[in-house]
């Protein structure tokens, strides 16, 4: 379910409530370039709470994103969200075959997931040699009901693709957080980095520890909100709110009665997530650096704004920054777009494993 091999390029597909992103990146020297990007609006109520209610109306976003991409790619890595899935390192004796060793995953699988296994898809991978025992291996488990899969599978094959890879979105961000190394603090080793990714509803706070996610939140806010406040003090319609959002035009006084107010809040939010992960279990540190991604990284100031409250060096973060990109890529606006690409760019990055 989660694994792919084989050397044909998969596009990155990221589906949320607000937008389908799709991008697709090709190895480039020591690199990657971005071959081709499209974004389009998620459909109103085709979504709802991360389910896909309309896997018709989704897959045709993806369609026209597909479409205005130019790609030729017809292979996808999509990604379930982390609260649907569970996830479990689990010990397995070292001396075991890969038949004997998946069998033996299956049988304990039960153990550990809520649901009747006939309703559940899971994988596993094996991690390495237990810390605990030499005799043992970690092992990886995966597990989501069957039905948060095939909802993603019927909006793409509604589109006329193939989802190849099926992918949780912590690992995608895990994946992705490679292409951020150039703005981390040694490159990230030994290093505590916070990620937080805000969406249109749904934000995710990660720590890493050594580019590995060792704790990840979601949390209901998100760039939505700010839309609403826009709306309401401004009397405008959701679709002017969030296009004068993007594009300005909105009277003086929207820094100091709005948008100060959002970034209070986001900062806020950031802070709370700090709180949670520290007291979340023993070697927890302060993170050396905070990377804000999502949409509202684009706020200007916003990670001033942060780091402020927080106290810790916060920079916005930006997975194409050491990338090229095709012409018709630029004609989207990859670059524009970049600090919402985080788990897009993870689910590209599959093609190469």
């Amino acid at each position: 379910m989660f694994s792919s091999r084989g050397k044909k390029t998969l596009l990155g597909l990221d589906i949320t409530t607000s937008s389908v992103k799709l991008i697709e990146l090709v190895e480039n020297g020591r690199g990657y370039r971005v071959e081709s990007y499209a974004a389009e609006p998620t459909p109103p109520n085709s979504i709802n709470e991360k389910a896909i209610v309309d896997a018709d109306a989704v897959g045709e976003a993806v369609r026209r994103a597909v479409k205005r991409s130019g790609t030729k790619t017809r292979e996808v890595a999509i990604a379930i969200s982390g609260d649907a899935a569970i996830t479990k390192v689990i010990q397995m004796p070292k001396n075991l075959n890969e038949a004997d060793l998946e069998g033996q995953v299956e049988l304990q699988a039960d153990q550990y997931i809520p649901f009747p296994m006939e309703e559940v898809s899971f994988d596993f991978e094996v991690v390495g040699e237990s810390e605990r025992d030499p005799d043992m291996l970690d092992v990886l488990l995966v597990a989501t009901r069957t039905e948060n899969v095939e909802q993603r599978q019927a909006a793409v094959e509604a589109a006329g693709l193939s989802a190849r890879v099926v992918d949780v979105e912590a690992f995608a961000v895990e994946n992705a957080c490679k292409l951020l190394t150039h703005q981390m603090p040694d490159a990230g080793a030994d290093k505590f980095v916070g990620i937080v990714d805000f969406g249109a509803s749904t934000t995710t706070f990660s720590v890493l520890k050594d580019l590995k996610v060792i704790y990840t939140r979601d949390f209901a806010f998100g760039g939505q909100q700010l839309t609403e406040e826009i709306m309401r003090t401004y009397g405008l319609s959701m679709e002017e709110a969030g296009r004068a959002k993007k594009e300005g035009g909105l009277p003086s006084n929207y820094q100091p009665e709005v948008l100060d107010a959002f970034m209070d809040d986001m900062s806020q939010q950031v802070s709370r997530s700090l709180q949670f992960f520290l007291a979340s279990g023993s070697g927890r540190e302060q993170p050396d650096q905070i990377l804000v991604c999502g949409g509202c990284a684009n706020i200007p100031g916003v990670a001033d704004v942060i780091g402020s409250r927080v106290g810790i060096p916060t920079a916005i973060g930006d997975p194409l920054g050491q990338m090229k990109a095709s012409s018709r890529a630029k004609s989207q606006g990859v670059h524009k777009d970049a600090t919402a690409l985080l788990t897009a760019c993870g689910l590209a990055l599959r093609s190469f494993d």
